[in-house]
């Protein structure tokens, strides 16, 4: 994924840049970078946030910095902002999204100009770098960064530092967000909005899909209409949204809190059939709060993420590493385990892994029963916009998995959809063969229409790729 907090104020503006960005450290765990721009012209710092928090990274550099125009990033892959220099002049650059087709650009940018692009370790490009050199085919920003959104197969989000302000670009269907907020000494740009609020500045306005508009201390001008047609990811408020953070008008934390309701009305369980309600931390808690709200069983914690210093939810993108951390951070309460049927509610589930992981934690703990139920349907289809998963193949999906297991290695898209279909057959033997495997006592996935209810605003304008593969 990835997250970013912009500037532009009367002042400077390293401060509000510094804890902004931090405020986005759940969104990526590979880099971290701010640019300013000031007197002095374009001050830009990276680092590798792999293993120590930006915050820990950055705060030499906040003392260094000074400008009163910034860029803030958290990057899940590319090191980022870059600083460009071209014949719009020097400017700096990041990016939220997935290119799908970012070779054969590559190819068509490199016959056309003669230019070249520095390959990063693994022989990939840096989509940023990309995006840049496709703004530079045209002769002002605007129309550079209308045909980058244009020319790009997936999803993009687009911010470019100037000397004259920040342009900030909304990827064409809005997929992802970008939130304007405003206080005295100007304004910021911002992935969640709940990132300005501590820093003083209110609501001023969400960018519409395909929106640009040019940040400057005095004004937003809007230079670019929104389009008409939008499809934001649905997973932002399932997984990826912090809490308090809001979508198109709907929190987070309340989406989820009536998604885990949505769960209870279809179990219609009771204290008779299980002993407590609990959410695989964090993302999983406030669904299990909302189940346990509807169903009147009790919740609790038997287990507790270990935050002090494993605060982030996704360290790093190596799987093996991941499921050791996965284990690693979680602590038991062994008297909230020991001979309880528990109902577990974990955001989704991917590859299977660590939720397998954690269920036999559980077991190990004493847990008598553990009943599963993910917040959203089965994940079907590897997600082509926002780099929610970086997988080689869809075969590690695991509901993939135990497809091509009953139909073998070529899916006709027809028996995908039948899949996808929660009054299916097929769909009843897959969950099934998912329990087994994953060794649940009992599994329920929650279903798409209860799900997208849950968000509330208009399906039409929602993406469900990953469950249904319909854009």
């Amino acid at each position: 994924m990835g997250g970013f907090f912009a500037t532009a104020l009367k002042e400077d503006c390293i401060f509000d840049l510094f804890f902004g960005t931090d405020y986005h450290s759940h969104l990526g765990t590979r880099r971290g970078g701010m640019v300013v721009y000031g007197k002095e012209g374009f001050d830009r710092s990276i680092h590798n946030i792999e293993n120590s928090p930006f915050r820990t990274k950055f705060e030499k550099d906040m003392q260094e910095m000074s400008g009163n125009l910034g860029l803030g990033c958290i990057s899940d892959y590319e090191p980022q902002p870059l600083i460009v220099r071209s014949h719009h002049g020097t400017y700096a650059i990041m990016t939220v999204g997935k290119i799908n087709n970012i070779d054969e650009l590559a190819s068509d940018i490199i016959k056309g100009s003669g230019t070249h692009f520095l390959e990063m370790s693994g022989g990939s490009i840096n989509a940023t770098e990309l995006v840049a050199a496709l703004i530079n085919q045209k002769d002002n920003l605007i129309d550079g960064i209308s045909y980058a959104e244009e020319k790009i197969d997936g999803s993009m989000t687009i911010l470019v530092l100037t000397p004259k302000g920040i342009f900030c670009a909304r990827d064409r269907m809005g997929r992802t967000p970008l939130v304007i907020g405003q206080k005295e000494t100007g304004y910021c740009a911002s992935f969640e909005s709940f990132a300005y609020l501590n820093l003083g500045y209110t609501d001023y306005k969400e960018l519409g899909p395909g929106e640009i508009c040019l940040l400057t201390p005095e004004s937003v001008t809007t230079l670019k209409e929104p389009g008409k047609e939008m499809k934001i990811c649905t997973f932002l408020w399932v997984y990826y949204g912090y809490p308090p953070t809001r979508y198109e008008g709907v929190t987070v934390e309340s989406m989820r809190n009536r998604c885990g309701a949505y769960l209870a009305r279809r179990d219609q369980l009771s204290t008779e059939q299980i002993d407590t309600v609990a959410g695989v931390p964090d993302s999983g808690t406030a669904h299990a709060i909302g189940y346990a709200n509807e169903s009147k069983v009790p919740f609790s914690r038997p287990f507790i993420k270990y935050t002090p210093t494993w605060p982030r939810s996704f360290m790093p993108t190596v799987q093996n590493k991941r499921d050791l951390i996965a284990r690693m951070k979680l602590i038991p309460v062994h008297e909230l385990i020991e001979n309880q049927r528990l109902l577990l509610i974990d955001d989704s589930i991917v590859r299977g892994t660590q939720l397998r992981e954690t269920t036999a934690f559980l077991y190990r703990s004493g847990a008598k029963e553990v009943h599963v139920r993910p917040a959203c349907p089965p994940i079907l289809f590897g997600c082509k916009y926002i780099n929610f998963s970086r997988s080689t193949s869809e075969q590690e999906l695991i509901a993939r998995r135990v497809i091509t297991e009953e139909e073998g290695a070529v899916v006709p898209r027809e028996v995908l959809d039948d899949y996808a279909n929660p009054d299916s057959d097929r769909y009843e033997r897959m969950v099934e063969k998912i329990r087994k495997q994953l060794d649940f006592t009992t599994l329920r996935y929650n279903r798409l229409d209860d799900m997208l209810d849950s968000v509330g605003i208009d399906r039409s304008r929602l993406c469900t790729w990953c469950w249904d593969g319909n854009e």
